[in-house]
């Protein structure tokens, strides 16, 4: 049987061997939401990117750049990281350079796995059954806040493992933590993480919409995954 196993903070990766995995990389308040919607509606491709600076030059190549620092819209940048700036036509055909605090390395922490997906709430019954008929044994790998552990990147864990119990086998202790903290919060996700590190910061900077829409689950049916550093559908 595959096995499941979660990474509560990319400050842990060097406890896991990826290279037979297929990693899911989450990031709910917001990266990974963003980027399930942007794909959703119609960006070509989606490039993450560590580094500041190098985003900003991405602007030169016709990207538009895109992230935040601190839970802030980068000065300078086209867009900043709530999934309502990714619905409009205007960037419907167009290439994204993405940088954020803690999605994009996250997602860089994760490049030698043998597959990388990107999940949100937002696509979580496409997630599960990608993993479901895949063959790799898989980890979730949580965002988390400057290499702490969040809560709510945990819930996404716990959905996923809640989804698929009888079909995956649990690693260790952290996928059973995941699902159970999921199953105390799966009726009241919003109430359940209200008093939240990550939800304080970002009410804090007045969208409280944003945290209602990145706890929505299976608003899109995309699969974006990371190949040769680019995150696409194809």
């Amino acid at each position: 049987m595959k096995t499941i196993d979660v990474c509560l903070s990319p400050e842990l990766m060097h406890l896991y061997d990826v290279r037979d995995r297929t990693v899911v990389v989450v990031d709910i308040l917001r990266a990974t939401s963003c980027i399930v919607t942007a794909l959703a509606h119609g960006v070509e491709s989606i490039t993450p990117i560590e580094d500041l600076n190098t985003c900003k030059r991405m602007k030169r190549k016709g990207f538009i750049i895109s992230g935040e620092r601190e839970g802030k819209k980068v000065e300078g940048f086209d867009k900043g990281n709530s999934p309502f700036e990714y619905t409009g036509n205007d960037i419907r055909g167009k290439r994204i350079a993405f940088t954020t605090t803690n999605g994009t390395l996250a997602i860089e922490k994760s490049k030698g796995a043998k597959k990388v997906v990107i999940g949100s709430f937002l696509n979580l019954s496409t997630v599960v059954k990608y993993l479901l008929f895949g063959e790799n044994n898989v980890l979730i790998v949580c965002a988390g806040w400057k290499g702490k552990v969040n809560l709510e990147d945990t819930l996404f864990a716990g959905a996923v493992i809640e989804k698929l119990k009888k079909h995956i086998e649990q690693d260790c202790d952290a996928p059973l933590v995941a699902q159970y903290l999921y199953r105390a919060a799966q009726k009241d996700m919003v109430g359940f993480l209200d008093n939240s590190s990550h939800v304080k910061r970002l009410e804090r900077l007045d969208i409280d919409k944003d945290i209602e829409f990145c706890l929505t689950q299976d608003k899109y049916q995309v699969l974006p995954r990371l190949r040769n550093g680019i995150i696409t559908l194809s």
